[in-house]
């Protein structure tokens, strides 16, 4: 239990049933942490001061009177706070042993024990290239999939392939019209697809007579027609190889991927369900509809006037993919762009009068741009994930060579694409999802400052110090560890389980990007003040080191949670 719990656990049993809030104290004179007795006021009929006064008697009396509390050395009224002093020793050795006890698993809970969650991403196009806005949903999906983990879930990544939509009919076309008989280059299969259909989308925008020889390949694409099918088959597959590759790099690991080509049908079953149930109904010109302005979700469009499917009709299908695949689903958690917000609202609420029941969530994220707005690209309008992490690998690797002119090319590549891709992952996942991100590489790869590649600078640093002591086990004397920097990291430290309960409650990866960029900090702030292994006190330097450690530890932590990987030295 932490010590902002125990404190709580405290106020309660002196009978305090307003809203228990905690907060910091602006000096260290002045305690660790604080109780506005605002709230308690209103209760009461007094004055804050009042209040906090009467009720900073009753705490010390109760700390008198129950041993538990060891790490409450006592409760002090300032003004309408009563602010409550810690001892050192306790908190360093609770909190420190509790970290080495635990290790990987320190801070995790157990809060969703027997649930299963399905979180859907990045939902990505074949026959197309990622984009920046797949990596910032891979980037977010892979923290949230971390962090229901760590608190008990047993949580299943799954991804959505849209490999049957027009814009694989419109990459065959134009890999017919335009490249028949042509090869790809070796290594560069999905690069080549996402090229020629943009070569496809810019030719047929200018000459729309030619449209119809688009639809035509549709056509025979979902009859599954011999003539196309083969093509379809292969190229197909060089996407998938080529999402593959980059799912490794960034760390993606799926439990199952849907595509839309296997669910489309279910879907129009399920249309058809809705029609016979009279929850929708036919409209004009034979298209299948379902009123929801009642929810104030406007009219959807389950089905064309044609009889073709749109997308909410896959999705419909996946829906019932999804139950097949997996049983007794507590919530099923889709990641998609912000635009598509509304949409989800529509489809969740026609699941729901479809006799869907679990919890269903949408987390829509906001757009990436770069400083001079949208970055040139071989479309000329969407930013490609490629172009970014070449960007910001470039910037890493000039500095990475600057640096360690003594090692080898192969170790600075190495290590150059690691501190590339955490300054892109913290850099996207620093934001509240729903923010629009102004991605500037030249300020997400600096190595000080609210940066991935600082907190793995800090990590490096603390790697440097446990080398050159060559620690070896023992039990510290916690008690030497008084000073007021080092209270308030390991304070700090204690707060960890807690930062993952938050990141879940709000689905906010965020607030792991800030805590760990405050503990980064507050080693920063202890280690220029006092030294860690120039002390004659021997026994002070293994307390110090022993809090080098588990700061090492809840900081790699954070890491692996944002999928980070650290790297020893920089």
């Amino acid at each position: 239990m932490s010590s902002s719990e125990l404190i709580i656990k405290l106020l309660q049993e002196v009978g305090i049933k307003s809203e228990l809030k905690l907060s910091s104290v602006p000096k260290p004179e002045m305690g660790d942490l604080a109780f506005g007795c605002f709230d308690l006021s209103k209760v009461q009929g007094k004055s804050p001061v009042e209040c906090a006064k009467e009720l900073a008697v009753e705490v010390d009396s109760h700390l008198q009177e129950n041993k538990t509390y060891k790490i409450i050395e006592k409760a002090v009224a300032f003004g309408p706070y009563v602010n409550f002093y810690l001892n050192s020793g306790v908190v360093a050795k609770n909190i420190i042993t509790d970290i080495q006890k635990h290790g990987k698993k320190y801070g995790q809970n157990q809060t969703g024990k027997g649930k299963k969650v399905l979180i859907e991403f990045p939902s990505n196009n074949t026959h197309k290239e990622l984009h920046i806005g797949h990596l910032r949903n891979i980037c977010l999906g892979n923290a949230l999939t971390n962090i229901f983990r760590l608190n008990g879930f047993k949580i299943k990544p799954i991804n959505y392939l849209n490999d049957f939509g027009a814009h694989v009919a419109k990459c065959l076309w134009g890999l017919q019209k335009f490249h028949k008989d042509k090869k790809p280059p070796k290594g560069q299969e999905q690069k080549w697809l996402g090229e020629i259909y943009a070569e496809a989308s810019i030719y047929l925008e200018s000459h729309p007579e030619e449209k119809e020889q688009s639809f035509e390949i549709q056509k025979r694409l979902e009859a599954r027609d011999k003539s196309i099918w083969p093509l379809f088959k292969k190229t197909r597959q060089w996407s998938i190889n080529g999402f593959d590759k980059v799912f490794k790099e960034l760390g993606l690991k799926l439990d199952y991927t849907f595509y839309e080509q296997d669910v489309k049908d279910n879907g129009q079953k399920i249309v058809d369900k809705l029609l016979k149930d009279k929850i929708a109904t036919i409209g004009d010109g034979g298209a299948i509809i379902l009123d929801l302005t009642s929810e104030n979700l406007d009219i959807a469009l389950l089905r064309k006037s044609n009889g073709a499917g749109l997308y909410l009709t896959s999705d419909l299908g996946l829906a019932v993919a999804k139950n097949i695949k997996y049983k007794n689903i507590s919530e099923s958690i889709t990641l998609t762009g912000s635009e598509q917000n509304f949409y989800f609202k529509q489809l969740f609420k026609i699941l729901e009068l479809a006799g869907y029941h679990y919890k269903m969530t949408h987390i829509g994220y906001g757009l990436v741009m770069l400083p001079e707005g949208k970055m040139s690209s071989r479309t000329g309008k969407v930013i490609l994930y490629d172009d970014v992490r070449d960007l910001v690998y470039a910037k890493v690797l000039e500095e990475t060579t600057k640096r360690h002119v003594d090692w080898n090319k192969n170790k600075i590549a190495d290590s150059s694409l690691k501190i590339a891709l955490a300054a892109i992952k913290f850099e996207f996942l620093k934001h509240e999802a729903n923010k629009t991100i102004i991605f500037d590489a030249t300020m997400a790869t600096k190595f000080e400052g609210f940066t991935g590649p600082y907190i793995l600078y800090m990590v490096a640093r603390i790697n440097s110090i446990l080398r050159k002591a060559k620690m070896k086990k023992s039990t510290p004397h916690f008690d030497l560890l008084k000073e007021a920097e080092e209270k308030q990291l390991i304070l700090l430290l204690g707060e960890y389980g807690g930062v993952i309960e938050k990141a879940f409650d709000n689905y906010n990866p965020s607030v792991l990007t800030k805590y760990s960029f405050d503990v980064a900090q507050s080693f920063s702030n202890f280690y220029a003040k006092h030294s860690v292994l120039n002390n004659q006190n021997k026994e002070l330097i293994k307390a110090r080191l022993a809090l080098c450690a588990v700061t090492k530890q809840v900081l790699e932590n954070c890491l692996s949670i944002l999928s980070i990987e650290p790297v020893d030295v920089m």
